[in-house]
């Protein structure tokens, strides 16, 4: 059986990374939250050595675009308490002094509370296979980051499965950040007229999903004036609602042909 390549493999020092194709974005350089699944991995695949819990949430900042070029990491942590942890995690391209991007996640250890249950409003399971595939292309024609997922769609949510590992021994919070990602694209208020990078990017879980499959029922704001918006959205695995996602919009108009010659 062979292997589905991993999205970050590991280099011989420690914390340098080299990115796959699929780790690609859609134009130059590497897709953000393929960059927010690695540095947060590295989190979750320590915290079972530190002891720190389950990962709740990842607020990530990207800094400057991410060259598809050998990366190093290195992780800070802020915290280490009783019930919750804080690790930052920054990235570089492997001999530059400015970082391309940062993560601070949270963890705690769980533990069972003696209050009446909050009523969990998750009907029937749901099976995104029933719903058509979506495909998209990169700007490039090169593979990228949303191959390395399965995407379909239907009453309202897009849901995505992540088809390869981001690091080995990758944890639950860096699966959900890839697909998240997408959230402002997902509900654009118009399509294909600006770009619309997102600097950042949160998430966050009240619970683990079951299975690969996450969803998102997602709403996007734009401000034209201003050339700036939001993204947000309800988290949903195959049996209900985890947790949320947001993040910032900045509105970037595409560059105008150039006149054709007379």
């Amino acid at each position: 059986m062979t292997v589905p390549l991993a999205i970050f493999e590991p280099l011989s020092a420690p914390h340098h990374w080299q990115p796959s194709a699929l780790a690609a974005g859609p134009f130059a350089g590497l897709q953000g939250g393929a960059v927010a699944s690695l540095l947060t991995a590295e989190i979750e695949r320590l915290a079972g050595e530190r002891n720190w819990g389950t990962a709740i949430s990842v607020s990530a900042w990207f800094l400057r675009p991410t060259p598809m070029a050998e990366l190093r990491t290195r992780l800070s942590v802020l915290t280490e308490g009783s019930r919750v942890s804080v690790v930052d995690n920054t990235l570089w391209a492997a001999g530059e002094d400015q970082p391309c991007a940062t993560v601070r996640v949270t963890l705690s250890r769980e533990r069972a509370v003696e209050i009446p249950g909050f009523p969990d409003e998750a009907s029937e399971a749901a099976d995104p296979r029933q719903f058509p595939l979506r495909t998209a292309k990169a700007a490039h024609g090169r593979p990228w980051f949303m191959d390395a997922m399965e995407a379909r769609a239907g009453d309202g949510v897009a849901w995505f499965r992540l088809n390869h590992a981001i690091i080995e021994g990758a944890g639950p919070l860096s699966s959900v950040l890839g697909p998240a990602d997408w959230t402002h694209g997902i509900a654009r208020p118009v399509q294909n007229v600006v770009a619309d990078p997102n600097p950042n990017l949160t998430v966050q879980l009240f619970r683990q999903p079951k299975g690969a499959w996450l969803g998102i029922r997602a709403q996007t704001r734009w401000q034209p004036v201003s050339g700036l918006g939001t993204g947000s959205g309800v988290l949903l695995g195959l049996d209900g609602e985890i947790g949320r996602v947001s993040m910032s919009v900045v509105l970037v108009p595409f560059p105008k042909p150039a006149p054709a010659e007379k």
